[in-house]
C-alpha cells in the first residue's frame, strides 16, 4: 500500500477531530483524518445526539401518559397511550445515520482524505493505520490527537451482561422494568430520567452526599424535586459493591449492606481519556495526570503534535473539542490563535435542565472576589408559566466593583437554549448594565436574564 504524506493528520473523527479536519480543508491544508469507526465519534454515535433523541421521546411519552391519566390542568385528555420502543430506537438511529452521512459529506467537500482503521504512532511524524486492506503508513508535518474518552468501568461492576454503560443504554431492545443507575452525575441522571418517564422503576446510587455534585445545591434542588415526582429513588452516600443475580449490592451511608433489584445496571461514574492503543509510548508527551498536557494553543510537549478534546482534560464537552479543533486548524494554516476556556457553557439535559458558564457564587468568593448576585425565578416569568415550567431561575454573578459578569447559571425547562446568550455575555466582557439594558422579547424565558441583572443592580421590575 502506497505511503501517504500530508501537512495535517487528525487521529479521531469525533466532534473535535472532524471539525479540525473540515476547517483545515477549507483553508487548503492537505489533510488526512483517521477513524476506527464511523465519523462523528462518541457524541454523534453513542452520546450527545442519541441521548437527546431518547430524552425527547421520553418527554413526549410522559406528556401523553399525563394526559391519559388526567394529571394535567390543560384540559387535554387521550383515551389510551402506548410505546413501541423498537420504533423509538429506530427513529434515534435514523437521526444518527443522517448526521453521520452529513459529516462524511462535509469532510469530502473540504477535500479531506478519510482513512478507516486504527492509528498508531511510530514516531512524532509517522503513523501506521491497520485498515481492512492492509497497513497504511501516513507521514505528516503536523498531527492532532483527538482520541476522545471512554466510560469508566467500576472494578466491582465490569461491563457485560446486565451491567451496561451509556452506550448500551442507548440501544436497549426494551425498556427495563427495574433500572439501577450507579453514578448521580449528568449522564446517569439524563438517562435515568428518560427511562423513568418511559416506565422504568429507577434507583440512582451516588457516592457523594447529593446528586450532581459539580453544581451547587441551589441549582440541583428543582431536579431533586422532579425526580421525586417521577418516583425515582435517590440513594446518596452509597457505594456499589457488586452484582448478585438480579440485584445490585451496595453499602449505604451508614455502613449497611443492601440489595437493589435491577434488570439492568447502568454504570455512569465518569469518563476517562483514551490514551492507550495509539502508541503513546512511542512518543514523548508530557502528561497532566491521566490527560495529555497542552498549552493555550493546544500544543503538546512534542513539536508539531497537538491534542484536543476529552483526551486533554476537563471540561469534557463536545463544543469545547470543536472550538479547539477549529483553532488548531487555523494555527496549522498560519493564523495566530490562542485558547481560553472561561466562556464555555456546560449543559445538563435533566428535567429541568441546567446551564452554567463562568464562576458560581461560591467559586467567585473562593477566588477572592467581592460579588453581586442577582436571581430571578421562573415562577415570575409569564412564558415559563404558560409552559408549566415555573420551577427554576436565572442567576447572574458579577464583580461588586465594576459589575463585570463572572458567571451565569440557570435551571429550568428548556434553558439549554439560553446557553449561547450566557456564553456570549462572558465572551464579550459584558457588565450587569449591558444585560439589563438589552431588550429581550416578551413573552420569553430569556427575560429572566435581564431581570436577574436588574436584581443584582437592586431594582428588579417583576419581583
Amino acid at each position: 500500500m502506497k505511503d501517504i504524506s500530508c501537512k495535517l493528520l487528525v487521529i479521531g473523527a469525533g466532534p473535535g477531530g472532524y471539525v479540525c479536519a473540515i476547517r483545515a480543508g477549507q483553508l487548503n491544508v492537505d489533510t488526512v483524518i483517521v477513524e476506527a469507526g464511523r465519523v462523528g465519534g462518541t457524541c454523534l454515535m453513542v452520546g450527545c445526539i442519541p441521548s437527546k433523541a431518547l430524552i425527547h421521546a421520553a418527554d413526549e411519552f410522559a406528556k401523553v401518559a399525563r394526559f391519559a391519566a388526567g394529571k394535567t390542568p390543560l384540559g387535554i385528555g387521550v383515551a389510551q397511550h402506548s410505546l413501541d420502543f423498537t420504533q423509538t430506537i429506530a427513529w434515534k438511529d435514523g437521526i444518527v445515520s443522517r448526521l453521520n452521512n452529513g459529516v462524511a459529506g462535509l469532510l469530502k467537500k473540504a477535500n479531506v482524505k478519510i482513512v478507516t482503521g486504527r492509528a498508531r504512532f511510530r514516531d512524532g511524524k509517522t503513523v501506521e493505520v491497520e485498515t481492512l486492506t492492509g497497513l497504511q503508513i501516513i507521514r505528516a508535518e503536523n498531527i492532532v490527537i483527538a482520541t476522545g474518552s471512554a466510560p469508566v468501568e467500576v472494578p466491582s461492576l465490569p461491563f457485560g451482561g446486565n451491567v451496561i454503560s451509556s452506550t448500551e443504554a442507548l440501544s436497549l431492545e426494551s425498556v427495563p422494568e427495574r433500572l439501577a443507575v450507579v453514578g448521580g452525575g449528568y449522564i446517569g441522571l439524563e438517562l435515568g430520567t428518560a427511562y423513568a418517564k418511559l416506565g422504568s422503576n429507577v434507583t440512582v446510587i451516588e457516592a457523594m452526599d447529593r446528586i450532581l455534585p459539580q453544581y451547587d445545591a441551589e441549582l440541583t434542588r428543582p431536579i431533586v424535586k422532579h425526580l421525586n415526582g417521577l418516583g425515582v429513588k435517590l440513594v446518596t452516600g452509597a457505594k456499589a459493591r457488586g452484582v448478585k443475580g438480579d440485584a445490585l449490592l451496595i453499602e449505604t451511608a451508614d455502613g449497611k449492606d443492601e440489595r437493589i433489584a435491577a434488570d439492568k445496571i447502568l454504570v455512569t461514574v465518569g469518563r476517562k481519556p483514551v490514551t492507550t492503543g495509539w502508541g503513546l509510548e512511542e512518543i514523548d508527551l508530557d502528561m497532566d495526570g491521566r490527560f495529555v498536557r497542552i498549552d493555550e494553543k493546544c500544543r503538546t510537549s512534542m513539536r508539531g503534535v497537538h491534542a484536543i478534546g476529552d483526551v486533554t482534560g476537563e471540561p469534557m464537552l463536545a463544543h469545547r473539542a470543536m472550538a479547539q479543533g477549529e483553532m488548531v486548524a487555523e494555527i496549522v494554516a498560519g493564523q495566530n490563535r490562542a485558547w481560553d476556556r472561561r466562556a464555555i457553557a456546560a449543559v445538563c439535559f435533566t428535567d429541568p435542565e441546567i446551564v452554567a458558564v463562568g464562576l458560581s457564587p461560591d467559586e467567585a468568593k473562593k477566588a477572592g472576589h467581592e460579588i453581586k448576585v442577582g436571581l430571578f425565578p421562573f415562577a415570575a416569568n409569564g412564558r415559563a408559566m404558560t409552559q408549566e415550567g415555573e420551577d427554576g431561575f436565572v442567576r447572574v454573578v458579577a464583580l461588586a466593583s465594576n459589575h463585570l459578569i463572572l458567571g451565569i447559571q440557570a435551571v429550568g425547562s428548556g434553558v439549554s437554549e439560553l446557553s449561547a446568550s450566557f456564553a456570549l455575555a462572558l465572551e464579550m466582557g459584558a457588565r450587569l448594565e449591558d444585560i439589563a439594558g438589552t431588550i429581550h422579547a416578551h413573552p420569553t424565558q430569556s427575560e429572566g436574564f435581564p431581570e436577574a441583572a436588574l436584581k443584582a443592580l437592586g431594582h428588579a421590575i417583576h419581583i
